[in-house]
């Protein structure tokens, strides 16, 4: 089943590749979908401007209720799970590509580098476009101590078990002035995992912007594993994350609530592990600035 939904997808890239050489028919007056070239945890289909870089820093609180937020964690802002630093670059007006390091939750990983190549196939255009479409591929490596317990997912006999990589295919639409909607499905591949894992999963994630003011945005984020049981006998849960995003003079703020710990798609697809229905959730911020 995973390679035919393999196969679908590359077919479904090398078509979306084809209309994208149409658009140069277009007229040349694209659509802006989102603000910036992420949405909460994941992806956007936006892509940096032509030699432009990006720094970002991002980072992700501890629970605000539950058995381990409240008043004695300050509501979370004591535990900071993870952060992440990383540096982006436009090499066309079409193609981006970034580099960040991880701190890891620890669950299961710590001490990550990650990188990653954007290129965005087409943008909306009025009467002639009605898609923005982008493919992005990325991987991450692990350099945190190796585990003496053979049975751990973090014990990494090889060399080759510290890597993991993801794939996604992008696509958004603007209705009017005020909404947008992206579709995402995405493959996370883990080369190596724990006996009760799979290595390869398959998620569809969808987001949600709703432009508030000139300055101001609504965003949501949620990303589903199709994997089944095999997966999810764990208990891990499904990414759902809300933001308000502040857009001017280069920078852009996001302050989100998200019940994923992790930072990347490495760390928050296939190990969330909190449920909101159990006020497991926390704050985190995202800064960028374009220079």
């Amino acid at each position: 089943m995973t390679m035919r939904i393999k196969r679908l997808l590359l077919f479904f890239i090398l078509l979306l590749s084809i209309c994208s050489f149409a658009q140069d028919e277009f007229d040349s007056d694209p659509l802006i979908t989102f603000n910036s070239t992420r949405v909460i945890s994941g992806h956007s289909v936006e892509v940096l401007p032509e030699k432009t870089f990006e720094m970002r820093i991002e980072n992700r609180f501890g629970n605000i209720t539950g058995t381990n937020g409240g008043v004695q964690t300050m509501f979370g802002l004591d535990n900071l799970t993870d952060m992440r630093i990383a540096l982006e670059y436009g090499l066309t007006k079409k193609l981006m590509f970034g580099f960040g390091r991880c701190k890891g939750t620890g669950v299961p990983y710590r001490s990550l580098l990650d990188g990653f190549v954007k290129y965005r196939l087409f943008e909306q255009v009025k009467d002639s476009m009605p898609l923005s479409c982008a493919i992005i591929g990325g991987a991450t490596f692990t350099y945190q101590k190796a585990s003496s317990d053979i049975s751990n997912v973090n014990h990494f006999p090889r060399m080759a078990h510290r890597f993991a990589y993801f794939s996604q295919l992008n696509l958004a639409r603007r209705f009017g002035k005020f909404l947008s909607i992206s579709l995402m499905p995405t493959l996370v591949h883990r080369n190596y995992v724990a006996d009760n894992d799979i290595n390869t999963l398959l998620v569809f994630g969808g987001a949600l912007r709703v432009k508030l003011s000139k300055k101001f945005c609504l965003l949501t984020e949620y990303y589903h594993c199709f994997n089944g049981n095999e997966f999810r006998q764990e208990g891990y849960q499904n990414s759902l994350g809300v933001a308000l995003e502040w857009s001017t003079f280069g920078y852009n703020f996001t302050i989100n609530f998200t019940n994923s710990k992790g930072l990347g798609e490495i760390q928050f697809i296939p190990y969330t592990s909190a449920n909101w229905l159990d006020g497991q959730f926390r704050m985190g911020f995202c800064l960028s600035r374009q220079f």
